[in-house]
């Protein structure tokens, strides 16, 4: 092939080029603007999701504690209606839920190790 004037092989006419670089130019810039409205639309998403992800572990979290102390609260209850130990074993009970509670939300915080760990 031959080469123009301009250099370039066998191609379209140099006006004609300029409409092809005008067009290229234009795509690149509604490219750019997609990409950059899709980037933060991803951001946002990230945020909810992340947002969401916390929500979850904090009522999981509180979920525990709060199983913990009824559990040894009605377990100290039970002791007191059946050997008739009021106020005794709700109190006893209670504290031990309390710290089963604490130990459990530990655990599933990853701040403490499980039973049988070393």
């Amino acid at each position: 092939m031959t080469q123009g004037s301009d250099g370039h092989s066998g191609g379209p006419a140099p006006e004609g080029e300029g409409d092809l670089s005008g067009r290229l130019d234009r795509l690149g810039r509604e490219l750019t603007q997609r990409s950059d409205a899709g980037a933060a639309q991803d951001a946002g998403e990230r945020k909810t999701r992340s947002d969401a992800a916390g929500l979850a572990r904090a009522l999981r979290l509180s979920s525990e504690f709060v199983a913990g102390v009824v559990a040894g609260a009605l377990v100290g209850w039970a002791f007191d209606y059946v050997l008739g130990t009021k106020p005794w074993g709700l109190i006893v009970f209670l504290m031990i839920g309390f710290a089963a509670g604490v130990l459990n939300v530990m655990r599933s915080a990853g701040l403490s190790a499980g039973p049988g760990s070393d």
